[in-house]
């Protein structure tokens, strides 16, 4: 059964996934704000792009538990190797998508990435093998401040590299994904090592929870559905409100887009352990959720830059509360032994909801206007805030877990 690492090993891990996911978000953080602009420059509207978000959530929703469960029988190495190869694939046709504004070959190259688009979730399984379940959120903010950081860093690389020509940044992401891949290949250690594979683990095609789990694992993942599909709003219709509200561009959006990965870098870079601590998980899920919903609402009312700035601050700081709870609070439903197959679940969870929430956020906004997918997203993140004391209530979460619970496993990571 795989033990945690010792204190000093958690961190170097820790700093490797950082560098990892930092260099994968940077990339998607150059393309996805540019995306609405880049479906309307081939001929393209707003439903287009929601279509276009959707088949990448599609196919992500068929594969991540499936290269989950592949990580817990052959470790967490050689998918994330994999996700990051092909995501540089998908990369270099979109950007001779955009080069040829060839509207199939982009949705060839979100395709390709959806498939394979198990990085986040086996990164998760990574820190979650390595750490017990008391540091798991702080470890997990960590990541999330990777995340974070490529969300700063990326829509402003994105913004300067367009004015050189569309097919531009992404090719700029691939190039990213390509260093990642090369950087996981020499330095990441395996967490989660063929002695840690249980013969049981290898014979069960799917894993088997404890029955007083099964009613935890089925909240937690209408929960990450619910939050995903409120944050599918913002890459699908801000950028189209904001152009039609109160006039920016591509590069007023990628501030935009900046500004919530830089809140998320500095809560979950350094607050989220100690909040985390201090007031329990679930808790601060519930706050973190309520907050977003609050963004959501400033941003359908919005008609002026400093309003809508100030509603985008809001989704930053609810969302950088929300994303490392909800894998900490996973890995410790799932068990030391299915770590990558339930992070995957959940994660095709969210995957599921980014299939519908393109859909009806392009749909909202060509059928009721600007302000409708975001009034939606508002309520959504509402009910996601009742899913979280509920799931409380099944004892999950540090510190607040029911006495009577048996003790959690050895932990075994989107």
């Amino acid at each position: 059964m795989t033990q945690p690492l010792p204190p000093h090993k958690q961190h170097v891990l820790e700093g490797l996934v950082f560098v990892t996911v930092f260099l994968d978000l940077v990339g998607f953080g150059i393309v996805i704000p540019l995306l609405p602009f880049y479906v309307q420059s081939m001929g393209g509207t707003s439903r287009t792009v929601g279509v276009l978000l959707g088949c990448f959530s599609f196919t992500q929703v068929l594969a991540t538990p499936l290269l989950g469960r592949l990580s817990d029988r052959h470790g967490r190495k050689p998918i994330i190797l994999l996700s990051l190869f092909a995501n540089a694939a998908a990369m270099g046709l979109f950007s001779l998508a955009s080069h040829e504004r060839a509207l199939a070959l982009l949705f060839t190259s979100r395709i390709l990435a959806g498939a394979t688009s198990g990085n986040l979730s086996t990164c998760q399984a990574a820190l979650a093998d390595a750490t017990p379940p008391k540091d798991r959120a702080r470890a997990m903010g960590r990541m999330g401040a990777g995340i974070g950081l490529g969300l700063v860093l990326g829509p402003l690389i994105g913004g300067w590299l367009a004015k050189g020509g569309a097919w531009l940044p992404p090719l700029a992401a691939g190039a990213l994904a390509l260093l990642g891949a090369l950087s996981v290949l020499a330095a990441l250690p395996e967490t989660h090592p063929a002695e840690s594979r249980t013969a049981q683990g290898r014979r069960e095609r799917w894993p088997r929870l404890p029955e007083e789990r099964k009613r935890a694992l089925g909240l937690m993942l209408a929960l990450y559905f619910l939050v995903f599909l409120a944050m599918t709003t913002m890459q699908v219709a801000l950028g189209l409100l904001a152009q039609a509200r109160v006039g920016w561009g591509s590069s007023e959006v990628g501030y935009a887009f900046a500004l919530v990965g830089g809140l998320g870098l500095v809560i979950q870079g350094a607050l989220i352990g100690p909040l985390a601590k201090a007031l329990g998980e679930v808790r601060l899920l519930v706050t973190g959720a309520l907050v977003y919903a609050g963004g959501m609402l400033g941003i359908s009312v919005a008609g002026h830059s400093a309003t809508l700035m100030g509603a985008v601050a809001l989704l930053g700081i609810g969302m950088g509360l929300i994303q490392p709870l909800l894998s900490s609070l996973a890995s410790q439903v799932a068990g030391a032994e299915r770590q990558g197959a339930i992070l995957g679940l959940a994660q095709s969870s969210g995957g599921l909801a980014r299939t519908v929430g393109p859909l009806a956020s392009g749909y909202l906004y060509a059928g009721l206007g600007p302000g409708a997918p975001f009034l939606g997203a508002s309520g959504v993140a509402v009910v996601a805030a009742m899913l979280g004391v509920l799931i409380g209530r099944e004892g999950v979460g540090h510190p607040r877990q029911k006495k009577t619970r048996a003790a959690p496993e050895a932990p075994g990571p989107g």
